[in-house]
């Protein structure tokens, strides 16, 4: 897999993951919004750990910059 999520993106990834994963946790929305919230925290996480988005991929778009 070749990277395509830029610094900037995944700095605003990683910290929309953090504050969807604790407002699930916290914010008593019921079990729906609970879980999905927790879900797209974790996609944010992983996305943003990997450097990788699949949904880029499809797009055929890409964050990182070009050496």
């Amino acid at each position: 897999m070749q990277a395509n999520v830029g610094n900037i993106d995944r700095i605003a990834r990683a910290a929309l993951g953090v504050i969807l994963l604790v407002a699930a946790f916290t914010a008593g929305w019921g079990t729906a919004g609970t879980v999905i919230a927790a879900v797209v925290g974790l996609v944010m996480l992983g996305t943003s750990a990997m450097r990788f988005c699949p949904a880029y991929r499809l797009l055929g778009m890409n964050t990182c910059q070009v050496k």
